[in-house]
């Protein structure tokens, strides 16, 4: 398989987005390394089902908002694979508010753990990952879109764009590889919760091709951005959306 040799570290993924990654790559020929930061049982679930179908793959739990956390988050993943490959920075939070009436605890824990938590992975794969390997980090359309109530979750994800483009040129002499991908409107747990019928139908409309996104529509592209044929896309945010933006 193209990526047996391979190892991959993949934020937030006991469900959604993530999850759908972790069993992608797993696919692809990836090891794979599945974090959580409370969800140890779905986690391990997909790490027993990704090995058990033939794959490689270990739950290690870690606040990526903490970096002696991600530190170790590596360290356990040198151990098993031999090495880190690439890391997707997938783990986030999102709490809609209007920017008037958000509150300090809301600001700090978005901060935390979409800004910091990315820069923390970052950081730890631009020190530790191999030679030609590739980090992938999680935007959103939503800076595009710029919707009301999302001003925090939006900046935070603003930041980790700007960020993307540094550091791709900053890793280029290491031929490793720095891009984001932005999802729209994916039909998760993360982006269902907290909102009406009426208000997902209304974000649907806005979509062209007509329906929300699948976990699996972004795991396809991620797997795109970890493979060959990715290796010449570099400092990119890729706006997987629909259309919508």
């Amino acid at each position: 398989m193209e990526h047996a040799n391979k190892a991959a570290i993949v934020t937030g993924a006991s469900r959604g987005i993530g999850a759908a990654i972790a069993e992608r790559l797993a696919r692809d020929g990836f090891a794979v390394t599945i974090n959580y930061a409370g969800s140890e049982a779905p986690a391990r679930e997909l790490a027993e089902r990704i090995n058990a179908s033939g794959g490689r793959a270990i739950a290690v739990q870690a606040d990526v908002a903490d970096a002696k956390a991600v530190a170790r988050l590596f360290d356990e993943t040198e151990r098993a694979f031999g090495g880190v490959d690439a890391i997707v920075n997938n783990a986030g939070i999102m709490t809609l508010a209007p920017l008037a009436e958000a509150t300090d605890e809301q600001f700090d824990a978005m901060v935390a753990t979409n800004l910091k938590g990315v820069f923390n992975g970052m950081r730890a794969g631009g020190r530790r990952i191999r030679d030609g390997g590739r980090v992938v980090n999680f935007s959103t359309s939503v800076v595009g879109m710029k919707l009301p109530g999302y001003g925090i979750y939006a900046a935070t994800k603003a930041a980790v764009e700007t960020l993307t483009h540094i550091m791709a040129k900053e890793l280029g002499p290491k031929r490793i590889t720095v891009n984001t991908v932005a999802p729209g409107p994916v039909a998760t747990e993360l982006f269902l919760g907290g909102k009406t019928e009426e208000q997902v139908a209304g974000l649907t409309r806005l979509i062209p091709l007509g329906r929300l996104g699948e976990p699996e529509d972004i795991a396809g592209v991620v797997s795109f951005l970890l493979g060959p044929d990715g290796g010449w896309v570099n400092g990119q945010v890729i706006r997987a959306n629909g259309g919508v933006v």
